[in-house]
Formats: structure tokens, sequence, C-alpha cells
């Protein structure tokens, strides 16, 4: 066995462990609702559960996705009892039954909170749906799978500019504050959003062979080439008014390589090509701009802002996981093994700084003096299996004949 080889079936026999006693273990064992049903909503940093945090729909669906995906890799029973436990959820308690949507939040005890319709949080349930629909062939999941699809297409999508806008009311009016979170600027449209369409709609895809759905799913790749990715420097602008204009300089490292591979992979499930030869170039593009992001010991950091000349260079679990499939992706499909040894480099600066060994899961970001940052959660709204774990099981499922 080559070097190269023999590295990555260490890699690949590390992330099933990883996976299975650090990540999906901690889910299993420290965030199950036992008294209000569901999953918690927050545990601290410091490991402090906050059994009375509000639910967010986007941890709810991120979960859904993450077991439905394991048990559909690893045929563990107990994996499906949690994603079982997460469609419940995402149905019984987050699905609006008057108006159709999920809501942002709900209380501790599953009460509606904020009823908003924030479009990604719909785009992300019908991610998790899907996976439990290729996990299970489960017919209700995939019911309200497509309602969610046809309530985005008809409420959010805008047929004369093109795109989708960012939120509304919960009987789907304008609403003042679209921002995904304080850190967002107050746009109609942005690129997280649409990121976090074409992912969902490519999953729903490959259970849902829809005519209008491929359409739409063609439209989003197409958004990316031609509205979204500046051709100038490879990076993606992020916010953007009605008319596509851009008024932000700021590169986003993490979300360049995740769209490098989410790009693609839409494109793969469609199966087009004349579409895949015209995105391809465009992947080995993206990702290349995002490699400035990459730190002297193979992380990558967070995000620069071009306008006021200052870049945070702390290194986010997400960001972490996404360089690693990013690059997992280029060796993939284009026989790029100096992408591959990237890969094995920020999975060593994952597992040197982020991976909490002794409670679980990961933290959430490590800072440019090795520091860890333990103020952010270690679950939560944002905090949630789904980045990382998905990064294993990507390893896992794209080299299955490695071992």
């Amino acid at each position: 066995m080559s070097t190269m080889n023999k590295q990555l079936t260490d890699m690949r026999h590390e992330m099933l462990d990883v996976l299975e006693n650090n990540i999906l273990r901690f889910w299993q064992e420290r965030m199950v609702d036992t008294v209000n049903g569901g999953f918690y909503g927050r545990m601290t940093g410091n490991d402090v559960l906050v059994p009375e945090a509000e639910k967010g729909a986007v941890l709810n669906a991120r979960i859904l996705w993450t077991f439905s995906a394991a048990y559909r890799l690893l045929k563990k029973p107990a994996y499906l009892e949690m994603a079982t436990r997460a469609k419940r959820a995402i149905i019984d308690t987050f699905y609006d039954p008057e108006y159709g949507g999920v809501y942002w939040s709900v209380n501790y005890l599953g009460r509606p909170l904020d009823t908003k319709k924030q479009i990604y949080a719909l785009g992300f349930a019908i991610y998790g749906l899907s996976e439990y629909v290729r996990a299970t062939g489960d017919q209700e999941a995939l019911d309200y799978a497509i309602r969610l699809y046809e309530s985005i297409e008809r409420y959010s999508f805008d047929p004369v500019k093109n795109g989708y806008c960012e939120a509304l009311t919960r009987e789907w009016g304008e609403i003042a504050d679209m921002r995904l979170s304080e850190k967002d600027e107050n746009e109609r449209k942005t690129m997280n959003t649409h990121l976090h369409i074409l992912e969902p709609y490519a999953n729903l895809y490959r259970v849902w062979k829809d005519d209008r759905l491929a359409k739409s799913l063609r439209n989003l790749i197409e958004l990316f080439l031609g509205k979204i990715l500046t051709p100038a420097t490879g990076h993606l602008e992020l916010f953007f008014d009605d008319d596509w204009n851009s008024k932000y300089r700021i590169v986003s490292y993490g979300h360049d390589i995740e769209a490098s591979w989410l790009i693609h992979e839409a494109a793969l499930v469609l199966g087009d090509k004349e579409l895949l030869d015209k995105v391809e170039p465009q992947v080995e593009f993206i990702a290349a701009a995002a490699d400035e992001g990459l730190n002297k010991e193979g992380g990558m950091i967070y995000e620069t802002f071009l306008d006021k000349n200052h870049t945070d260079t702390d290194c986010h679990w997400w960001v972490q996981a996404e360089t690693v499939v990013g690059h997992v992706n280029l060796y993939q499909y284009f026989d790029d093994e100096v992408s591959l040894q990237k890969a094995f480099r920020c999975w060593d600066f994952i597992k040197k700084y982020l991976i909490d060994y002794k409670g679980g899961e990961w933290h959430w970001s490590v800072r440019a003096d090795g520091t860890l940052n333990l103020q952010d959660d270690k679950a939560g709204f944002w905090k949630c299996p789904y980045h990382n774990g998905r990064m294993c099981m990507e390893v896992l499922e794209r080299f299955a004949d490695r071992d």
C-alpha cells in the first residue's frame, strides 16, 4: 500500500471512530430532551446544559440529517431511533400547520416562539427530511419535504430578478429584519441562503426526480456561477440587494470551500454533462481562492473584511470540516494529490485543537495563538453535528473501497 493510500485508510478509520464515539454519542447521551420531547436547545462551551433554552429549527433539521445519513451508511438501529425522533420534532413541532413552512424557533416546551419563515431553515428541513427518505424510503418525510419545496418556490423565489429572498413573516408577508443572524447584513438575497437551498434541492432530487425541481436546481447552479461568484478572484460575494448588487467586500473562506464541493455535487446529481463541463473548472477556481485562508498549520481561518483591512484568524469547527471535504473532493474528481495532502493536514489540525476528547463533540473554534474559544456553545442554535458529522461520512462513503 502506498503512503498516501495508507494515510487515507488511517483517516477513514479515525473518522469512523470520531463520528460514532465523539460526535453521535454526544448527541445521543447528552442532548436528548426526555422531559419535553425532541432535543435540548443549548449546551455552553463549558459543557453546561441549558434545558430551558429555545430550540431552533436549523439545529433540529441538522440533527435529522446527520442521524439519517448515519443510519443510511452504518445501519445501526440507534441512529434510526434518533433520526425518527428528529423527524417527529420537525413535523410535529416546527412545521406550521396553518401557513406551511417551519417556525424559526420554539420554546423549550415545544411551543412556537419565533414564527418567521427564514428560508434557510426551510432549506435545512428539506435537507433533513430528504436524507431520512434516502435512509428509509419514508413517504411522510417525502411529502413534507415536497411541501416545503413548494413553499420556497411560491413565496421566496423572485421570478423577475431571479433568486430567493431571505425571510418572510409567518403569513409569508414582507419582514423588516431579514438577517439570518446578528452577524449578517440585512439584505434581501444572500450567498449563504442560496447555498443552503442548493444543497437540499440536490438531496431532494435524489429521491424525487421532479422536472420543476431539476429546473430550480439548475438555476441555482447558474446563479452561483453568474451572480454570486466574483470572476476576478474566485471568491463568493455574500450579500446582495434585490438587483444582485453587492456592496460588501467580505471573504468567507469556509463558505468558499464548502460551495466548491456543494455546487459540484448538485451538478453531479443532475447528471447533465454539458452543465458539469461548465461547473468543474469553477470548482477548482473557487477552491483555490479559498486556500488563501489556510494557515501555516493547515487550518482554515474564518474571514477577511477587505474594506476594513481586518482578518478574523480564528479557526471555526465548521470551516475545518468543510476544508477537509472540499479538498477530498478535488482529489476524488480531479486527481489532485496536493489537495489530499491539504485534507490530511487539516484533519491533523482538527485532531490537535478542536475535538473535545473528554466532553464529547468539538469546540467552537481555536484562536491563532492556540487557545480554545469556550465562550461559544458546544451545542446550540448553530452548533450541531452536521458539518463535522458530514465530513466524516463524506470521507467514509467516498472511499469505501479503500479498506
